[in-house]
């Protein structure tokens, strides 16, 4: 090529309601980086998040080559970039790349026959596979030449077809052992533009994944191995971002698969504390932390100042299932035995486990979440099993094996009308029944899901759930009895969880043929605009219910509570008097998190006993009525300068609709979102 190479490289978000993958760039950012050391001015290139920017570029000045990421959440919006660019420059050369893609082969040869408009793919690790195809090309004269010269060479890196549209590769695997060899995104000024307030800023500090998990695009034994970054590398990029970072964003992600059990991990966490002290940033960590090496990972989110939360990703707790997923090698049962250790170091825990795994059955599943509200997790999170592309889980074998029934279901906010007035849309395949779960079982433990979803949020209901543990309750019932009880509840709570399990079987289709051609009726696509499809149904219910029915949310809990113990027979007239003490300190706690008036409204309630000193006893052997006030003491329910700000920071951010408060909820602390006792 006798001019620069003109390469747009883009990792797509939709923002039609609110922003939906809010993390910046930072994978094709490293492209990027890599491609401009090796290649210098004889390349141009251009970085993509919006759609729209995207669209109209390729529409004003298209050009020579557009790289694109391919997930789920952007999967049908990057093939409809490819076909416009098809159109606009019929030689340019199209590369798409990421794990979204099929591990077998003979499904690997149907996404190529399928996708017709790509010329390459790049499955792992983009770095390398992307640069051999940018010197293949700037090595010939013209577009038309490397078209049909990747037709004829298989290319290190790539999966690619021949004349004849036969798989050709050569390694279609290549990965970077020393990751310093790609320059810094950050620290070359890549990322400089996307500190947009939008944006969320992504560190990774390595690669890779030793697990072999079926559900997952990393149980892969090509990406076993994991690459690091060095320390200098990392502890740069931490205060490059904390320096210009937006002043409406308080969050960070890291991308890293296991963090905290990798070594290194403590130096990473000292280098975030350092930034915290130093720049008050960040405030709230993304990250999924590692399965096993416990202890040194409690060690390492010690030190970030309650930013971030332990995952416990047990997934189940029933071996036969951890066997038939290939997660027989996690030490459940050692991560189950550091519940104490972690409630002495005052970490928030967050459990996760997915439904419609192979083998789960609807007792198993609730012996699971049994097991794990027992253990005292801070916050446990049910969520539907996706069959993704890139997966063991996904192959014809698997499928066969356990008789998934799946559906499909529009992606949370990831819709959108293109230039051309065509609508398109983010489409998951979900298993809602197999051959050990019913779709009833299935819609059943979806309302189990939220009823813990909503209530075991930490500090929000942690002295109602420490006070039943205390007194013997078995605390799994109070959220079994919450969805028993529905046909007595309160008409409000009634109206929450039929509409939650309406939506819940309305956001399911037969097909993604059948979505599509749904959202291009006029009607149905302002019913996704209007926050009624296209939403995380655990997510939306949460917000409202947040919004408008806290206060029975809240009583309907503690009723059930109530009936527990006297139940039990231990509803002395102590037991009485700590409970109504618990019970005011729940309502004060929840209150009016998110309204535009909350810095106005601090309820206040007298107590006889110190709730809070009381919470703050980790060891858990001294009772609440140890901690009674000499006099009854005035307690204020508030809201600090702080917690105002970082809430109105996010709420100006993702908007104060219910579908922006979807991500408000996801994007800020409990420790922020939750009021605070102040004694008057």
């Amino acid at each position: 090529m006798d001019r620069p190479l003109k390469i747009y490289l883009g990792d797509l978000t939709y923002d039609t309601v609110a922003i939906s993958t809010e993390a910046t760039p930072l994978n094709v950012g490293f492209i990027a980086s890599y491609c401009l050391d090796k290649f210098g001015d004889k390349v141009e290139i251009t970085l993509f998040k919006y759609i729209s920017d995207l669209e109209n570029a390729l529409i004003d000045s298209p050009p020579d080559i557009l790289g694109l990421s391919n997930y789920c959440w952007s999967h049908n919006v990057s093939y409809e970039m490819f076909k416009l660019l098809s159109k606009k420059n019929p030689n340019s050369i199209k590369i798409w790349g990421g794990p979204n893609f099929p591990v077998d082969l003979p499904s690997q040869k149907q996404f190529m026959k399928k996708f017709t408009d790509i010329d390459a793919y790049v499955p792992i690790d983009g770095e390398i596979g992307f640069s051999n195809l940018v010197e293949l090309v700037l090595k010939l004269d013209s577009l038309e030449q490397a078209k049909e010269k990747i037709m004829e060479t298989p290319i290190d890196g790539c999966i690619t077809r021949n004349e004849i549209g036969d798989l050709q590769f050569s390694i279609p695997t290549v990965r970077m052992k020393n990751l310093d060899e790609i320059p810094s995104p950050y620290l070359t000024g890549l990322m400089d533009k996307f500190f947009d307030g939008k944006l969320v800023p992504m560190l990774q500090t390595n690669r890779g994944c030793p697990f072999l998990c079926t559900y997952c695009t990393d149980g892969n034994s090509a990406v076993n191995m994991v690459n690091k970054f060095s320390k200098d590398r990392t502890q740069s990029e931490i205060n490059y971002i904390a320096k210009h970072v937006h002043k409406n964003t308080h969050s960070m992600f890291i991308s890293d698969l296991n963090f905290g059990m990798i070594p290194g991990d403590l130096e990473t966490c000292n280098f975030i504390a350092g930034s915290q002290e130093k720049f008050n940033y960040p405030s709230k960590i993304i990250a999924t932390t590692g399965k096993n090496r416990k202890e040194q990972i409690i060690e390492a989110i010690q030190r970030l100042n309650g930013s971030m939360v332990l995952y416990m990703s047990v997934q189940s707790l029933n071996e036969d299932v951890l066997s038939n997923i290939k997660r027989d090698n996690i030490s459940t049962e050692k991560m189950l035995q550091l519940a104490p250790t972690i409630a002495k170091s005052g970490l928030n825990t967050m459990a996760e486990v997915i439904l419609g795994l192979p083998g789960e059955t609807y007792e198993n599943h609730i012996e699971s979440l049994r097991k794990l509200v027992a253990t005292k997790m801070d916050d446990i999170i049910v969520h539907t099993c996706m069959l993704l592309d890139g997966s063991e889980m996904a192959t014809p074998e698997q499928r066969n094996k356990w008789k998934f029934e799946t559906k499909f279901r529009i992606l949370p906010r990831d819709f959108t009308t293109l230039c051309s007035g065509k609508k398109i849309c983010e489409i998951e395949e979900v298993i809602v029944s197999s051959k050990d779960m019913s779709f009833d079982e299935y819609v059943r433990l979806r309302m189990m899901g939220f009823t813990l979803w909503m209530s075991t949020k930490g500090v929000l209901y942690d002295s109602l759930i420490k006070f039943l543990h205390q007194n013997n309750v078995d605390v799994f019932e109070l959220f079994r009895q919450m969805v028993e009880r529905l046909p007595c509840a309160p008409i409000k709570i009634q109206k929450i969880f039929d509409q939650f399990k309406q939506s819940t079987i309305d956001e399911l289709y037969d097909s993604p043929d059948e979505i599509i051609s749904n959202i291009q009726d006029d009607a149905q696509y302002q019913n996704l605009l209007d926050g009624k499809g296209a939403i995380n149904v655990y997510q939306y219910y949460q917000a409202l219910v947040l919004t408008k029915y806290m206060d029975v949310w809240t009583d309907y809990l503690l009723q059930i509570s109530k009936d527990l113990l006297v139940k039990n027979g231990i509803f002395s007239e102590e037991i009485r008097n700590e409970f109504s003490a618990i019970s005011d300190y729940c309502r004060g706690t929840c209150f009016n998190p998110l309204g535009p008036n909350r810095m106005q409204t601090n309820p206040e309630f007298v107590f006889q006993y110190d709730v809070f000193q009381w919470l703050s006893d980790k060891n858990g052997t001294l009772l609440l009525r140890d901690y009674k006030f000499d006099s009854p003491q005035k307690i204020l329910f508030h809201l600090s300068d702080d917690q105002f700000k970082i809430i109105g920071d996010t709420l100006e951010m993702y908007s104060d609709t219910i579908i922006g408060k979807t991500k408000v909820l996801k994007m800020i602390s409990q420790q922020t979102l939750w009021r605070r006792p102040k004694i008057i």
